[in-house]
């Protein structure tokens, strides 16, 4: 039989709306997700943590509970297998949070010190809560303020400079007619997907098969490989369905304790980590401590700016949240200065968390801009416009593509800019007082080198095996129809696999990269099979199969300013008698690159926006100094924005192609977080005539800080 492609009808399946291929699946709960699927045998782990911040494990008391019903071991650094703790992970270091089991130290409140494993799950639970582990206690420090002792400067972080400088700082700042110096923090945030962690592990023959809830399945098989010392070919990780992840779901230690216990056991083992557990094992957004000065003419245009962020870290794993790296291609000025800074503290390590640098800088950047407009009397929009600039401020290099400015305009005029009263505190519906606030949003347009293989198939359908990761994202239909429409087939004949670290390397689901990466090998892989095809013949039982690998393009690409760009709006309502704040509608338009799939883009635009409310309003783990643990490390003590909360929430954007990329990508994951809590909290300002600087901005802050104080009021 010869398969021919093609009829116009089906040339622009990418761009069309689309319901998500595995959506009837996950509705019906046929879609079985990491800790669900069954196994003949399978043993569960379950993982004590530490109950203090610093010291040694004196004694894991085991016996007692070895004794219990149908608890089989119990692991800990006295018996557990010994890993390399000289291997070099994704991020070209070792990873210590990685090496469980491996030392007596704690470095953390929520460290692992056992693993019990048992028959059932209930069983290990009760096990684990009935083990004793004695500790030698050390004193610890958690208090992470600005400006404390022992911050430091990294040189770099993932390859980027932590310091960068451009002209003369200080004679800038002298020479402006208008300064704005304020400083802004925002709290710890927690991921916390629907979904938990989960891992299961057992050996096929001799072969490591694990199913996971990650964030790229060759990532934890390559970690994996290398902690375990084994051949690379020797492991496979599968992660079919994910529920949400936002950065958690890489290679967590629940995943080697799983390992280690079907290694030893030689059975499947489970371990499923706790929502408690996930605060402390998973990774977190650091606080941040940030200082923004920004000088310029009466007219507003920029003469300095300087972007000061500090963050916190583990003391055994340096990650530095890059909250002072979005001036750095946002606005011109003469002279430029950002650096982000770290204080290593007795906390475990945070981690990438949606939009990481870009959520909490943004707050700060944008909230600064605000408040350069209203003391230099210029409309915020305008204002933005004035400092546009035409190329890197501080790099130099031509952007790719620019479109912040027609988000504003286009934004505007649906929100009803025009309309506004720049006044503050002017209008108001009995006890609430109403304001409208903006700010611009940005995210790095990057792709990875990545593989993907497309099989034509005897019976006129086509398979896409490529290790992507759909976290929730959409990412699986969003490459089918990109199959789809470089095939110029209907989408139903696209067989599309993903999550499986067999099928070859590719990017994980991270940095608002994923579907840019993976779109650019299933394109590439197109094309080669497209030229096979057009030989002629019939396809073969076994199908024709045609592989790409994008190194050497992505390689070849010129050095540019990559980015998506944004423009967030909000209305705000304030009581001035409770504090609280009520958003009563939010606008976000967006210069993203094409749209694959408008109707899973939105949703992720609109989620984004949702979580900016979320951490403008209500996110903030609290760390107790005392215990280093938090307080109230769960779903009812961690608030975040409920259905009661959101309200009518718009996301669109303008057309944006990026003329680099084949398929026209840039990302869209992460942008619809930037810029929306300063939205909101310039639009509080300009309800109350108080600037809030500190997130979230909770009723109790808006009641201390009180109403109508002016522009100098403080939250």
């Amino acid at each position: 039989m010869t398969t021919t492609t093609g009829t116009s009808a089906v040339t622009r399946a990418a761009g069309t709306a689309h319901t998500r291929i595995e959506g009837r699946e996950k509705v019906t709960g046929t879609a079985r997700y990491a800790g669900e699927i069954p196994f003949a045998g399978l043993a569960h782990g379950w993982l004590v943590l530490s109950t203090i911040a610093r010291g040694r494990i004196r004694a894991v008391e085991a016996d007692p509970v070895l004794a219990m019903p149908g608890v089989l071991t119990v692991l800990h650094h006295g018996n557990a297998p010994r890993v390399d703790g000289d291997y070099t992970g994704m991020l070209g270091r070792p990873d210590p949070t990685l090496l469980v089991f491996q030392h007596d130290r704690v470095p953390s409140a929520g460290w692992p010190v056992a693993l019990v494993v048992a028959e059932t799950s209930e069983q290990a639970r009760e096990a684990a809560e009935a083990l004793v582990v004695r500790y030698d206690q050390e004193p610890h420090d958690v208090a992470f303020f600005a400006g404390r002792p022992g911050t430091y400067t990294p040189e770099s972080s993932l390859g980027e400079p932590c310091e960068t400088e451009k002209g003369d700082l200080q004679a800038e700042l002298a020479a402006s007619a208008v300064v704005v110096d304020a400083e802004y923090t925002t709290p710890e945030e927690h991921h916390s997907a629907m979904e938990p962690h989960a891992a299961t592990a057992h050996w096929d023959g001799g072969r490591l098969e694990v199913v996971d809830s990650n964030q790229g399945s060759m990532w934890v098989a390559e970690e994996l490989a290398k902690l375990f010392s084994l051949d690379p070919s020797s492991v496979r990780v599968r992660s079919e369905h994910v529920g949400g992840a936002f950065g958690a779901k890489g290679v967590r230690p629940h995943q080697v304790c799983a390992v280690m216990a079907a290694t030893l056991l030689h059975r499947p083992v489970r371990v499923v980590l706790t929502r408690r557990q996930t605060f402390s094992l998973v990774g977190y957004r650091s606080p941040t401590a940030q200082r923004v000065r920004l000088g310029a003419d009466a007219d507003g245009r920029l003469r300095a700016f300087d972007h000061q962020a500090q963050s916190l870290t583990s003391t055994v794993h340096e990650f530095v949240e890059r909250s002072a790296d979005p001036g750095r291609v946002m606005y011109a000025a003469d002279a430029h200065h950002t650096v982000n800074r770290l204080v290593k503290l007795d906390v475990p390590t945070p981690t990438f968390m949606r939009a990481p640098g870009e959520a909490p800088g943004s707050f700060a950047l944008e909230s600064a801009l605000d408040e350069l407009a209203e003391k230099c009397g210029l409309d915020p929009i305008a204002l933005r416009a004035r400092n546009e600039p035409d190329a890197g401020p501080v790099s130099g290099l031509p952007f790719s593509s620019r479109n912040l400015l027609a988000c504003f305009q286009e934004g505007a005029h649906r929100f009803g800019w025009a309309d506004r009263d720049p006044r503050p505190g002017i209008r108001r519906e009995g006890r609430w007082l109403l304001g409208t606030g903006t700010a611009a949003a940005s995210f790095p347009s990057r792709a990875v080198p990545s593989t993907a293989a497309v099989t034509a198939e005897a019976d006129g359908t086509f398979t896409v095996r490529i290790t992507a990761a759909d976290v929730g994202t959409g990412a699986r239909t969003a490459l089918t129809l990109i199959a789809a429409e470089a095939l110029e087939v209907e989408p139903a004949r696209i067989r599309m696999k993903i999550a499986d670290s067999d099928f070859g390397p590719a990017m994980i689901a991270g940095g608002s990269m994923g579907t840019r990466s993976w779109g650019w090998a299933v394109a590439a892989a197109v094309g080669e099979l497209r030229e096979q095809l057009a030989l002629g013949g019939d396809i073969p039982p076994q199908g024709i199969t045609a592989r790409s690998d994008t190194g050497a393009a992505i390689g070849a690409l010129a050095n540019k300013e990559r980015h998506s760009f944004g423009a967030q709006f909000a209305e705000v309502a304030v009581d001035v008698t409770s504090g609280e704040v009520r958003v009563r509608r939010m606008l976000g338009m967006f210069a993203a690159g094409r749209i694959i799939n408008p109707l899973t883009a939105r949703s992720q635009f609109i989620g984004g926006m949702i979580w900016g409310l979320s951490m403008a309003l209500h996110e903030e783990a609290v760390r107790d100094q005392a215990s280093g643990s938090h307080v109230g490390a769960d779903l009812a003590g961690y608030h975040f924005a409920a259905n009661a909360d959101v309200p009518l929430i718009e996301a669109d954007w303008v057309d944006d192609p990026d003329p680099d990329d084949p398929v026209g990508i840039k990302g869209i994951g992460e942008i619809g977080i930037v810029g929306a809590a300063a939205a909101i909290a310039n639009a509080v300002w300009h309800a109350t005539g108080v600037r809030h600087r500190d997130l979230p901005i909770r009723p109790d802050r808006v009641l201390l800080a009180g109403a109508g104080a002016g522009e100098d009021g403080t939250g």
